[in-house]
């Protein structure tokens, strides 16, 4: 007997809730001030970030609450990239997928990105940016 989910598309994820605290524009600055990412984390789950010469669009799905740690476990995956290079020098390849997870400030307006669920290996502070589409 042949199942019939083998032959069925993929089911993309829901996008998420409109509330999410993730969506919004955040602006990461290195420590030096050389450089800047935005990220735009849009309602229809997908992403557009701006690092240096870089312009990407990723999907990603993140859950509707925090684990018990606090953590959202936030998967990105880019869907374009313009082939230049990012504030570190890389350039992103279309397919790239990461899983990161995020924490956010208690005031909503700060989050970091961490490699797991502890504190230990972050980048941030991601930093909202208030008035332009959020």
């Amino acid at each position: 007997m042949l199942s019939l989910s083998l032959a069925a598309p993929p089911v993309l994820a829901a996008p998420p809730a409109t509330n999410h605290p993730i969506l919004g524009i955040w602006k990461l600055t290195l420590p030096d001030g050389s450089c800047s990412e935005t990220y735009r984390f849009r309602g229809d789950g997908t992403t557009l970030v701006t690092s240096a010469a870089e312009v990407s669009e990723s999907e990603f799905q993140i859950p509707s609450e925090p684990s018990e740690k606090g953590f959202y476990k936030l998967v990105d995956t880019v869907v374009k990239d313009n082939g230049k290079e990012d504030c570190s020098g890389q350039v992103m390849r279309v397919g790239a997928r990461a899983t990161n997870f995020v924490r956010f400030h208690p005031s909503g307006s700060l989050f970091l990105m961490c490699a797991d669920e502890s504190m230990e290996t972050c980048i941030g502070p991601f930093r909202r940016v208030s008035g332009l589409g959020t």
